[in-house]
């Protein structure tokens, strides 16, 4: 497949779901550069209220909630809308904030065609001089103890920037009911406990200084992404 015909059929067969809550001035950004990759694209927008959606006037369909209900919500909604599509063979989550590159996109797309790979994760470098100390903590820790726990060892467990593809698409609508950031954790360890196909690709990593627009907090969510681990791990 050339290079042409790659870009076409990702254009084509790839949803993007982004699950936006408060991202200011960034997400108009985003979404536009997302549609020089894709043509489908889904915002779920999870009870924002800055104002950040409003006069967006873009191709995309906007899926709002009444309140915040939480990203791995948000995401679920946004899985069932692309599901909805039958020439929908993947969807890729981003966030709406500006930390993820959708000019990357094709390369999560070549790396799920070529390796037929059913959850394609962009793996961020934590060694990066500019990466946080909390966060390099943060996924340091929950890296190993996914390793220890679901016996596969993955460089970055919390990365936001991933591909699924339909028939896992299908499967997580159908088993989990979302929540916030541990339904990623959730997915994750859904994905490796049922012999799903999981890579990682590396992406750029991007931190914003102090990321104003970030709605995780690092004890409580980090809580929650460690408490899921540990109930996927233990089967319950």
């Amino acid at each position: 497949m050339n290079g042409s015909t790659e870009n076409q059929t990702l254009r084509a067969h790839t949803a993007v779901v982004i699950p936006c809550y408060n991202a200011g001035s960034n997400v108009r950004n985003v979404i536009e550069n997302v549609l020089k990759v894709v043509d489908h694209v889904i915002i779920v927008d999870d009870g924002s209220t800055d104002g950040c959606l409003q006069n967006l006037e873009l191709p995309v369909r906007l899926i709002p909630l009444p309140h915040n209900q939480g990203k791995g919500a948000a995401m679920l909604l946004g899985f069932k809308a692309a599901l909805e599509d039958p020439q929908i063979e993947c969807a890729v989550v981003l966030d709406a904030d500006g930390q993820h590159n959708p000019n990357e996109i094709p390369r999560l797309y070549q790396a799920f065609t070529t390796q037929k790979a059913d959850l394609v994760i962009g793996a961020r470098d934590f060694d990066q001089p500019h990466v946080p100390w909390a966060s390099w903590f943060g996924n340091t820790m929950t890296s190993l103890l996914t390793g220890l726990l679901l016996k596969r060892r993955l460089p970055d467990t919390q990365s936001g920037f991933r591909l699924h593809s339909r028939r896992l698409l299908q499967d997580i609508v159908s088993s989990l009911h979302g929540g916030r950031y541990e339904t990623e954790m959730q997915i994750l360890a859904l994905a490796i406990k049922r012999a799903y196909s999981v890579i990682s690709v590396p992406i750029q990593t991007i931190y914003e200084a102090g990321n104003p627009t970030s709605h995780f907090r690092k004890l409580r969510d980090s809580s929650r992404v460690w408490a899921a681990l540990f109930r996927a791990s233990f089967g319950r």
